[in-house]
């Protein structure tokens, strides 16, 4: 078999063999929002998203801490394995050094957008801690 092959089944095995990790607790009333831009609002890219968090802390991925996590972007779709850690893809962006903000280059038209809080596992917590999602148009 080809290397590649060799590697990606490798990959599949572990991922389909190992057990299930466990949801991290969120914090009671812990909400996740955004800052900018605002559902419906029309903008001229690059587009500046800034994340909001209340009730819980931003730690960076790889950092067990209770009532922390780290912010997800979902852009263009939605979620839904809440039990597994989250992919990361152009749909699925990950700011697991615990940035609070980004710039995003995005076609013209309309898009949505959704924060979601992940553990130090990329997992989401639990309950999930999610933004409302949200519609914007670039210009």
């Amino acid at each position: 078999m080809k290397p590649r092959l060799l590697i990606l089944l490798s990959m599949l095995a572990v991922m389909f063999a190992a057990p299930a990790m466990a949801q991290t607790p969120a914090a009671d009333g812990a909400k996740v929002y955004f800052i900018s831009p605002k559902n419906g609002d029309e903008i001229s890219g690059p587009v500046v998203v800034k994340f909001g968090l209340s009730g819980m802390g931003v730690a960076p991925a790889g950092v067990e801490k209770p009532k922390t996590g780290h912010h997800h972007l979902l852009i263009n779709t939605t979620l839904t394995d809440f039990d597994n850690p989250l992919p990361a893809d152009d749909n699925h962006k990950h700011f697991g050094g615990g940035q609070t903000e980004t710039t995003l280059t995005l076609a013209p038209g309309k898009h949505t957008l959704q924060l979601l809080l992940g553990d130090h596992n990329h997992i989401p917590h639990k309950p999930p801690v999610m933004s409302e999602v949200i519609t914007i148009t670039v210009k």
